[in-house]
C-alpha cells in the first residue's frame, strides 16, 4: 500500500506538471501579447518545477526515499582527523537544515584533545538516503594544522558511511535474540568521565558477522536499544545490498572493491581554496561554503554520473 501510495503521488504530480504545460501551450497559440509576460513568467516557474522534479527521478534506488543513518569515522591523522570529523558534522548537520530535514545525534565518541573519533546520526526527510548515499566514503583534507606547533600542512582522513533505514511495516531483516549479544554500561564524555550514574548505553554484538553498534546519547536503556537496533539492521541490510551488486557487477565483470585509501573528495584549505569531487570533477573555490553545508552540486553530479546523464 505504501508502494502504491508513492506511485499514485508520482503519476499525480507529473499528470499536474503535464496539464501546466498543456495550458500555456494552448494560451499562446492565441497569440494575444497582452498575456506574453504572464505566460512567460508561468513558463520560468514550470520550468524550475520540472528541473526540481527531473533531480528527483534520478533518485530511484529501493530506498532513496526513506530516511538515513550518517555515521562519521576519523581516520588518519590523528588530532587534525578527529577535528575534521567534528568539521563534517557540522557540514553535514547545516546542510541537513538546509533542506529542512530532522536529525538526532544517537551516538557518538569524542576525542581526547579535539573533534570526535565518531559519531552517528539519524537523518529524517524525504529522499535523504537518495541524496546522502552519494557522500559515502573516504574524505581528505589539505591544511595548516592548528595542532601542530610549527603549523605545518596535514592531510587528515574521514570515512562516511551512510544506511538506509526502513520502517516497521516494511522491514524486511529478522534478528533472532540468539544471535545478539548484548551489554549494558554507563555513558561517557571525552576524558573517561561518567555522564551518568546510571548503566543506560547499550553496546549490541551481532554474533554471526561480528558486527557491532553501540548507543549511548539518549538517557533511557530503552530507547538506546532501540536506536542500536535500528542501526544494526542498517548495516545488516547494506551488507545483503552489496553482496546483490557484487554478484550482479561479477556478472558483468565491473566489480571493483572500494578500498579506505580511494577519497571520493577532497577538500584544501592551503595552499589554495578548493572543494574538488574526484568521481565527477565537480569542484567549487568556496571552500567556507562547502563546510557550511553546500553540498547539492557535488550530490547532483553524483547522481547524474550513477546514472550516465
Amino acid at each position: 500500500m505504501k508502494s502504491i501510495s508513492n506511485l499514485e503521488e508520482d503519476v499525480n504530480l507529473w499528470n499536474k506538471l503535464y496539464r501546466q504545460a498543456k495550458d500555456i501551450y494552448e494560451l499562446a497559440q492565441i497569440g494575444d501579447e497582452n498575456m506574453l509576460s504572464e505566460l512567460e513568467n508561468e513558463l520560468t516557474l514550470l520550468e524550475t518545477e520540472l528541473a526540481k522534479r527531473q533531480f528527483d527521478v534520478l533518485l530511484g534506488g529501493k530506498y532513496d526515499r526513506g530516511d538515513a543513518l550518517l555515521s562519521i569515522n576519523a581516520g588518519a591523522g590523528g588530532t587534525d582527523s578527529q577535528d575534521w570529523a567534528a568539521m563534517m558534522m557540522r557540514m553535514y548537520l547545516r546542510w541537513i537544515e538546509r533542506k529542512g530535514f530532522s536529525s538526532e545525534i544517537i551516538d557518538q565518541s569524542d576525542g581526547e584533545e579535539a573533534g570526535i573519533k565518531s559519531v552517528t546520526i539519524s537523518v529524517e526527510g524525504p529522499y535523504a538516503y537518495g541524496y546522502l548515499r552519494q557522500e559515502k566514503g573516504v574524505h581528505r583534507l589539505v591544511r595548516l594544522s592548528p595542532f601542530d606547533a610549527a603549523h605545518r600542512r596535514h592531510t587528515s582522513f574521514v570515512q562516511v558511511e551512510v544506511l538506509p533505514v526502513t520502517h516497521d511495516d516494511d522491514d524486511d531483516i529478522e534478528l533472532s535474540s540468539e544471535d545478539l549479544k548484548i551489554d549494558v554500561f554507563r555513558s561517557s564524555s571525552a576524558g573517561g568521565q561518567n555522564v551518568q550514574k546510571n548503566a543506560t548505553a547499550i553496546r549490541i554484538t551481532h554474533i554471526p558477522s561480528g558486527i557491532v553498534v553501540s548507543c549511548q546519547n539518549e538517557r533511557s536503556q530503552l530507547q538506546n536499544r532501540e536506536n542500536a537496533i535500528k542501526v544494526l539492521k542498517a548495516r545488516l541490510r547494506e551488507i545483503r545490498e552489496e553482496e546483490m551488486e557484487k554478484q550482479l557487477a561479477d556478472l558483468r565483470g565491473e566489480y571493483q572493491k572500494t578500498e579506505w585509501g580511494s577519497q571520493i573528495r577532497s577538500y584544501v584549505l592551503h595552499p589554495y581554496q578548493l572543494v574538488k569531487d574526484h568521481r565527477t570533477d565537480f569542484e567549487m573555490g568556496n571552500t567556507q561554503a562547502v563546510l557550511d553545508g553546500d553540498l547539492d552540486g557535488f550530490i547532483e553530479a553524483a547522481l547524474k554520473q550513477r546514472v550516465g546523464k
